[in-house]
């Protein structure tokens, strides 16, 4: 058996052996002439409290773990949307930097026991690394150069609900370049390219990969796998998102982009008493660096709203504002104005 087709088939195996994921789906829409749109969903089997947050230029951040966690200023002012208030798990900065955080129970951090060249390093949050990246980089090529080198050590303390705090990090910026984050065995793994524009849970991405060559020999106009697993939702987004038609306006491209988002969503109420990890899909986003919108769909509203990052006053010495989400309040259109001073909130922590 040659090598790719060994590796095919052990993903196979481990993606139907694996739990259903637990949440999200990730696409990168390219259109016409290359115009760049993220979307993603957010599965959970719960209300993650989300809200919108904007953040300046000049802030003072920390990793928020101990004495000991990396300190830094905002290069970059973001917006982004939070998990439970104690994570950024979505967000653009004005550069155009593209982030999305999607859940990985394969994830493994902190091996200061296990790598001893790694203990005096400073610590961060999981909760604050996507942060960290829209706030020091304005490309793909300039985080995969300083995040390879390991600055810190991530920690995962267990979230509100009590489960693991696992995640792999996407990031993509306005040139179409991607690259996914995932720390495996306590191992960073890199996987830098332009053709790695979709992510979804478990397993690993390189298996995701080996899964989705599977299937594309099996030829997915004939057939495409139609669960709710992450596997599956990962063959189904990558085929919709490279099938569906090229736009290079603000509009049609972020139209179709969402499209194929809620297309491997995940319908409200959702359940398999088999597989508890599947959730419903509680809010979709998408991203268009170019315009510097960010569009944010709760799966209870029926409406979409959108903030044009490009009118909010993002420089140093302003304050962090907050878009209140709590309660799912029937917002839609431009919501740029809607925000207040608030924050910013603590990552989360042991």
């Amino acid at each position: 058996m040659s090598h790719k087709k060994a590796l095919i088939g052990l993903a196979l195996v481990l993606g139907l052996a694996a739990p259903a994921a637990d949440a999200c789906t990730r696409i990168f829409y390219k259109g016409a002439k290359g115009y760049p749109v993220i979307a993603r969903s957010l599965d959970w089997t719960e209300d993650t409290s989300t809200d919108i947050w904007a953040y300046p230029r000049g802030m003072k951040r920390d990793g928020g773990i101990d004495a000991g966690s990396i300190r830094w200023t905002s290069r970059f002012g973001s917006v982004t949307a939070s998990l439970y208030d104690m994570a950024t798990v979505d967000g653009m900065n004005e550069a155009g930097l593209m982030g999305n955080m999607l859940y990985l129970g394969e994830a493994e951090y902190d091996t200061k026991e296990k790598d001893k060249e790694k203990a005096n390093l400073p610590t961060l949050s999981v909760g604050a690394w996507l942060q960290y990246a829209l706030d020091n980089f304005a490309t793909v090529a300039d985080a995969v150069k300083a995040l390879e080198k390991e600055p810190f050590r991530v920690i995962a303390p267990p979230m509100p609900t009590g489960d693991k705090a696992g995640a792999h990090l996407a990031l993509s910026d306005i040139s179409g370049d991607t690259a996914i984050f995932e720390y495996i065995g306590g191992k960073l793994v890199i996987h830098h390219g332009r053709d790695y524009g979709t992510m979804t849970n478990s397993p690993t991405f390189d298996q995701q990969l080996a899964i989705n060559t599977y299937w594309k020999d099996v030829g997915s106009t004939a057939m495409l796998p139609g669960t709710h697993r992450a596997a599956d939702r990962f063959v189904r987004a990558d085929y919709y998102v490279n099938a569906a038609d090229k736009y290079d306006d603000t509009q049609k491209a972020t139209a179709a982009a969402l499209s194929v988002i809620r297309a491997v969503s995940v319908p409200i109420g959702i359940k398999d008493p088999q597989k508890p990890n599947i959730a419903t899909t509680i809010w979709r986003t998408a991203a268009d660096p170019k315009a510097k919108r960010y569009y944010y769909e709760s799966a209870w509203t029926p409406s979409v709203m959108w903030v044009n990052i490009g009118q909010l006053d993002l420089s140093e010495g302003t304050r962090a504002r907050r878009l209140a989400l709590k309660g799912h309040p029937d917002l839609s259109g431009d919501v740029t104005g809607k925000f207040v001073v608030d924050g910013p909130f603590p990552w989360l922590t042991n």
